[in-house]
């Protein structure tokens, strides 16, 4: 089995939102980042993969069974981390542990006592006392807790201060050194993804954009630079957007080696971040975004 996660052809419609003709593969035994911005179809997306929405048509099958027959099966290898609080919060951590540990077979209390060790965490305190930060090393304590085999965060990053960001990142790529992981990571703080992602899956507007590799998109995608004497009809075709400025322009291209012939050392070609890829990457169409400056 190639793919954890598939989803094909699916639709979904709800409160004027869309999500049209998407799919999309999530590769076992990889960290892949799902990027967009806010409102475009990640937390549904995320939804439909835990079952808790259901697809208007299509299909979704994870670790290749579909949540119809199989899902409680499904559900026993999955970890799941939220951006927001899911436990009871007049409860303890110990408390509730002694809940959520019910409902897996193979939790491993050895396991849990060892991240709470890790992260410091207190087992007596009341959960309404904890920080954001606390709650996510909880909601991550509890993921790892019964073995799960695929890891599905929901902007784990979102709100926490820069070092337990490092450090979260830290632990995810300590993670999948067994090679047995999954981890299916959507977040709009993109440095992030920089640092751990081996995928890079792109939704805008509920639609599929793409789905790359990171040495694919380093190797394909560059942001040009240059004066506006280089532009005309013909080389702005080689570009996905192009920003203009009164000192010149800032492009994306998805084909830098094209792009370097063309334009040789008369531009300057630099590495994009994913967030200028974010920026000027709308689909089927050149875009033009004209500065005032």
């Amino acid at each position: 089995m190639d793919n954890v996660i598939e989803l094909r052809h699916v639709h979904k419609s709800f409160d004027g939102f869309q999500l049209k003709d998407f799919s999309m593969n999530v590769k076992k035994g990889f960290i892949t980042g799902f990027i967009g911005g806010n409102g475009v179809g990640k937390s549904t997306t995320i939804k439909l993969i835990m079952n808790l929405l259901q697809p208007d048509s299509g299909t979704i099958t994870v670790f290749g069974m579909n949540y119809k027959e199989h899902e409680k099966e499904i559900k026993q290898r999955i970890g799941f981390v939220f951006d927001s609080n899911i436990f009871y919060e007049h409860l303890t951590l110990a408390e509730m542990k002694d809940i959520v540990k019910r409902s897996y077979v193979n939790w491993d209390e050895q396991v849990f006592n060892d991240y709470v060790n890790t992260f410091n965490l207190p087992l007596t305190k009341k959960i309404k006392t904890f920080s954001k930060g606390m709650i996510m090393k909880a909601s991550l304590t509890v993921a790892l807790s019964h073995h799960a085999e695929l890891i599905i965060m929901d902007e784990p990053t979102s709100g926490l201060d820069p070092i337990f960001r490092r450090e979260l990142l830290e632990i995810l790529h300590q993670l999948m050194q067994d090679g047995d992981k999954t981890i299916f990571f959507s977040t709009h703080i993109t440095t992030d993804l920089d640092k751990i992602a081996d995928y890079i899956t792109f939704i805008d507007k509920g639609e599929h954009i793409f789905t790359k590799d990171f040495y694919e998109i380093e190797e394909q995608y560059a942001i040009v630079k240059g004066g506006m004497e280089l532009l005309d009809r013909e080389t702005e075709q080689e570009f996905i957007a192009v920003r203009k400025s009164t000192h010149g322009f800032e492009a994306l291209t998805a084909n830098k080696s094209r792009t370097e012939k063309i334009f040789g050392d008369m531009a300057l070609i630099e590495k994009p971040t994913l967030e200028d890829i974010m920026f000027y990457t709308k689909k089927g169409a050149k875009e033009h975004v004209q500065l005032n400056s």
